[in-house]
């Protein structure tokens, strides 16, 4: 912790917390807990000033708008950040564009990178590099999780199991299954419309 300094602790400490879809928002409470527990770790290391930034959360890094991360860059040129806590840096960012502006805002103004690792100051080659690496990384990982969603979207489908959506009046069931509705209203509703169809026979056609 010896690349903190006096100059860092009188700017404030950014907590940055990010989940990337609203899924892992509703059952992935743990990984939002540790996020949150920055600040305190931040408090231990010598910080007053904490600021929490969690507008991010259930947005994806990849490069969508993410007004909590434009905050963070604003607050960095502005020179208000001393240290930005992150649990891991794929939080921060998971594109290139992204990550090496945030590399680059930091390094100008003095700005170090914290995550469970250890402390990044990207005015150091050495860490510097290292940050670079593990950006990269961050963006590979995301490309190959892309890569097996599609690749197991693609096995479902020769199957012929693959269903992102069902007509109106079926439902998806257990063992990739579909079934009609059990509502008597949606059912009583479609059956009505074939029973006009076969009468007339045409959806706009009106009874005379």
């Amino acid at each position: 912790m010896t690349k903190i300094t006096p100059e860092h602790l009188t700017r404030g400490a950014y907590i940055y917390i990010r989940q990337s879809t609203a899924d892992q928002l509703l059952h992935n409470h743990e990984s939002r807990r540790r996020q949150y527990g920055l600040a305190d770790r931040a408090r231990q290391l010598g910080w007053q000033d904490v600021v929490v930034i969690d507008d991010d959360l259930g947005r994806s890094g990849s490069g969508v708008s993410r007004p909590g991360f434009e905050r963070l860059l604003a607050a960095i040129c502005q020179g208000r950040v001393g240290s930005v806590f992150v649990i891991e840096v794929s939080r921060l960012a998971r594109n290139g564009r992204d990550w090496h502006t945030l590399i680059e805002f930091c390094g100008l103004v003095g700005t170090i990178i914290v995550d469970e690792d250890g402390v990044c100051d990207p005015r150091h080659p050495n860490d510097r590099l290292l940050l670079g690496m593990k950006g990269t990384m961050s963006e590979l990982e995301l490309s190959i999780l892309r890569q097996r969603s599609l690749e197991a979207l693609k096995q479902k489908a020769r199957r012929g199991e693959l269903f992102l959506t069902v007509a109106i009046g079926y439902i998806k069931v257990r063992h990739n299954r579909i079934d009609i509705d059990p509502d008597t209203r949606v059912r009583e509703a479609i059956g009505l419309v074939f029973k006009k169809f076969s009468e007339l026979p045409s959806i706009r056609k009106r009874p005379v």
